[in-house]
C-alpha cells in the first residue's frame, strides 16, 4: 500500500545514519559554537535558544510530575516564564524548577548522543517535533515568533540543504547547546551576587529545601559541565577514531 510504503521508507530515513563527519569539521563546529557563546553580540541573539530549552524543561517536567501547564512565555531580553498549577511544594515543584538550568545541557547530551551515531536526520526530525510541541503552550507573540522562526530554519535545514550542511548545522547547534548550557549558570551566580534575581530558580529551591541557593548553583553547574565533558568526548568521536581511541 502506498500509504505504509511512505511511512516505511520515511522510518528508515528517520534511522539511517549519515557517514562519519571529518574530524575538521567537529572542530571547526565546537570553535564557532565556543565563539558565539563566549563573545556578547553573538550570545546576545542566540542565546533565545537556550531559553526555549531552559522554559522547555521546565514544562516537560511540570507535566511528567502531574502539574497542570497554563503556558510559556519568552521575552525579547532573552528571560522567559512557564506557568504550571499544583502544589507549590513537594517533589514535582522541586524537580520543575529544578528542571530549567539543567535542560539545554541535557538535551546537548542527548544530541551529542544521536551525533555519535551519525544520526543527523533524526536528530533535526526531533527538534522539529519538539519545537511544534512547545509552539502549542506559548502564550505570547515574540514567544511564538521565536519558535516559528527557530523550528523553520531547522526544517529548512533538514528538507532543502545538503548532507554536509545538515552536519555542520547539526554539530554547531549541540557544541551551542553544551557550552551554552553553562554561561547560564555564571550569569546566574554573577546576577544573584549583586541582588538582581531574587526569584530565581535557585532562590525558590533554597526556600522549598534544606540546600541554599548557592548550593542548588552549584550543582546547575556540576550538570552542565558534566554534560559538556561527556557531550564533548561523544562529538569528539571521528577525531578520537582517526587516532585509534575507542571506548
Amino acid at each position: 500500500m502506498p500509504l505504509i510504503d511512505g511511512l516505511t521508507t520515511l522510518w528508515d530515513t528517520l534511522l539511517s545514519a549519515q557517514p562519519d563527519p571529518p574530524p575538521l569539521l567537529v572542530v571547526l563546529t565546537a570553535v564557532v559554537a565556543l565563539a558565539v557563546v563566549a563573545t556578547r553580540v553573538p550570545w546576545r541573539i542566540t542565546r533565545n535558544a537556550v531559553t526555549i530549552a531552559h522554559e522547555g524543561g521546565h514544562a516537560l517536567v511540570a507535566l511528567l510530575t502531574g502539574r497542570r501547564l497554563h503556558g510559556i512565555r519568552l521575552h525579547s531580553d532573552t528571560s522567559g516564564l512557564t506557568l504550571s498549577a499544583g502544589r507549590p511544594s513537594g517533589p514535582g515543584m522541586i524537580l520543575t524548577l529544578l528542571a530549567g538550568y539543567v535542560a539545554p545541557s541535557l538535551l546537548g547530551l542527548g544530541g551529542a548522543w544521536l551525533l555519535a551515531g551519525n544520526r543527523i536526520t533524526l536528530l533535526l526530525w526531533l527538534a522539529v517535533a519538539l519545537l511544534l510541541a512547545m509552539l502549542v503552550l506559548i502564550r505570547n507573540l515574540f514567544g511564538a515568533l521565536s519558535l516559528l522562526v527557530t523550528g523553520g530554519v531547522v526544517l529548512a535545514v533538514s528538507w532543502y540543504t545538503s548532507p554536509q550542511v545538515q552536519a555542520a548545522f547539526a554539530w554547531t547547534s549541540v557544541w551551542f547547546l553544551l557550552f551554552g548550557g553553562v554561561r547560564p549558570v555564571f550569569e546566574l551566580r554573577r546576577q544573584r551576587s549583586r541582588g538582581r534575581m531574587p526569584e530565581s530558580d535557585a532562590d525558590q529551591l533554597g526556600r522549598l529545601t534544606p540546600v541554599p541557593p548557592l548550593g542548588w548553583v552549584g550543582l546547575f553547574l556540576l550538570v552542565a559541565l558534566g554534560a559538556l565533558v561527556a557531550g564533548g568526548l561523544l562529538l569528539a568521536g571521528p577525531i578520537l577514531a582517526g587516532a585509534g581511541i575507542t571506548f
